[in-house]
């Protein structure tokens, strides 16, 4: 590496996580070693680059611009040598965000060939059912579901899922099987993921959106853990048809109200580092847009 592109490698990596120590580990330095090439970097150029405090490290406005040409700079230098590599020559690690329930379910299992066909690739899986801090993390791809937040950051539709609600037989043997939008008010509903929440439940009808008050006492925050408490008798939830498909083919759980309509949830593939991610991120989300509609997502 030479001491031009590792000054470039070590303020971009401190700029984006605002942190010495956090560029540093990334980049197998001491925190030290990392905050000297920055110095010098800024001595070499005569600029000061970067304000620093006890607590975060941030961009000046001119070491805002650099930022982006320096990003600009590294992108352009992958994008060379992966062009003179060739794709089945691809290399690097690929840093994915992603739900640990999504990442579980459908992604993981489309992995294998993927990898088979670039063996000098390595992925490494950020898995969380809480949205990571994508530049923090480093990431240079994270799956998303449901609407995109406002971001400077590039996406690519991947797939759309639908929704259904689904109770375990045992439970709608002791209730009884809700058959209007009315009957979930004498139900148990279980709140959390996929749009599920105490505000109410959306439904369509003609083209238009019907909330549903409804009532619950469990609340949770993961996919794997509503689909258990479905499973476990606890109540009627809402739920994307790629979390529970395996219960519903063993018969774990059942649909009902499978009369109304629930918005469906789309898949994107997003890029923290803007619109052209590398040849290896593109390559993945290729993979994925091409593997992921085939497991069925709805």
């Amino acid at each position: 590496m030479t001491d031009r592109l590792q000054e470039l490698m070590v303020f971009v990596r401190t700029a984006e996580t605002g942190n010495f120590s956090h560029a540093a580990r990334e980049l197998g330095l001491s925190q030290p070693s990392a905050s000297r090439i920055v110095s010098d970097l800024e001595a070499r150029l005569g600029v000061k680059l970067l304000l620093r405090s006890t607590r975060r490290v941030v961009p000046t406005e001119t070491g805002t611009t650099f930022l982006r040409r320096a990003r600009q700079v590294l992108h352009e230098l992958e994008e060379a040598e992966d062009a003179a590599r060739g794709t089945d020559s691809l290399r690097g690690i690929i840093r994915v965000a992603m739900s640990m329930t999504f990442g579980t379910r459908e992604v993981i299992p489309v992995l294998p060939p993927f990898l088979a066909a670039h063996p000098q690739l390595r992925i490494e899986l950020m898995m969380s059912e809480s949205r990571q801090d994508l530049v923090m993390e480093g990431a240079d791809l994270a799956i998303r579901l449901g609407r995109l937040a406002d971001s400077g950051f590039g996406a690519r539709r991947l797939a759309s899922t639908k929704r259904l609600v689904v109770a375990s037989p045992a439970y709608l043997q002791a209730r009884g099987i809700p058959l209007t939008l009315a009957d979930l008010l004498s139900h148990d509903c279980i709140f959390g993921v996929a749009g599920s929440s105490r505000e109410g439940w959306v439904f369509l009808r003609d083209g238009a959106a019907v909330s549903v008050n409804v009532n619950g006492r469990i609340q949770v925050t993961s996919g794997e853990g509503l689909i258990a408490c479905v499973k476990s008798g606890l109540g009627i939830a809402i739920a994307s048809g790629w979390m529970c498909r395996a219960e519903l083919e063993s018969g774990a759980v059942v649909p009902v109200l499978t009369g109304h309509t629930l918005e469906s949830v789309d898949v994107h593939a997003v890029f923290p580092g803007g619109p052209h991610p590398s040849a290896k991120v593109r390559a993945l989300v290729e993979h994925l847009a091409a593997t992921l509609p085939g497991r069925r997502l709805s």
